[in-house]
């Protein structure tokens, strides 16, 4: 898995990423700040929820089958509740490594919390916030989740809407969803630079690098 999720941003892509960032900062005073998960979380709840339902069926149409074939010995009691767990584990694993499995036994609302609670990390570790004018911004992208969050300090916050960043995240989001996340990426990072100076957020005099133009990649 960790040799699928670097493969999606090799040295290459990396280097582009990096020089969109530096692009977009010579008309803009804000630091654009890209970070990429493998997933935000590991959805321990999701693998539960899989091997129960993966459990209660199994259950259920052993129980079916013993009652309606009338075979005492083939389905006794032990060998339902075997298979009912073996069924159940086989499900849990099931949810664990197969990302489409994961994101629908997690559902929206758990993906969103987990999602929101590691770009809140990331933000503080990034030190996204240290800026002297508090223009920092950080690119959020969570690959298994598909989810893109852009997070702005106060410098940005209090120029550029929440609202105003759909069309930065659904550039990624139809990306990642496309297997191309380090293109759209590179596009938004482009978007993110016109916005900001199209807000007021425009580069000053005297304006320096203050936070690294690098991709900041993280397995999870």
């Amino acid at each position: 898995m960790q040799n699928t999720f670097m493969n999606m941003f090799p040295q290459a892509e990396q280097e582009k990423i990096a020089a969109a960032v530096r692009e977009a900062e010579k008309v803009t005073s804000g630091e654009i700040v890209p970070f990429v998960v493998g997933q935000s979380d590991h959805y321990e709840t999701a693998e539960w929820r899989g091997g129960f339902l993966g459990g209660f069926i199994a259950f259920v149409a052993m129980t079916f089958l013993r009652n309606a074939a009338g075979d005492w010995t083939r389905f006794d009691p032990a060998g339902i509740a075997a298979a009912t767990l073996l069924t159940g584990g086989a499900a849990m694993l099931a949810v664990r490594f197969l990302p489409g499995l994961k994101r629908l036994f997690a559902g929206p609302h758990l993906i969103a919390r987990r999602v929101e609670q590691r770009a809140a990390e990331a933000f503080i570790s990034e030190e996204v916030f240290a800026t002297e004018k508090r223009t920092g911004i950080l690119i959020f992208l969570s690959i298994m989740e598909r989810r893109v969050l852009v997070i702005g300090d106060s410098g940005i916050h209090s120029k550029v809407a929440q609202d105003d960043w759909h069309e930065v995240i659904n550039l990624v989001v139809e990306a990642i969803r496309a297997g191309k996340p380090a293109d759209g990426l590179v596009e938004a990072i482009r978007r993110c630079g016109a916005l900001l100076a199209g807000h007021g957020v425009e580069r000053e005099a005297g304006d320096r690098d203050e936070l690294s133009d690098n991709l900041r990649i993280r397995k999870e």
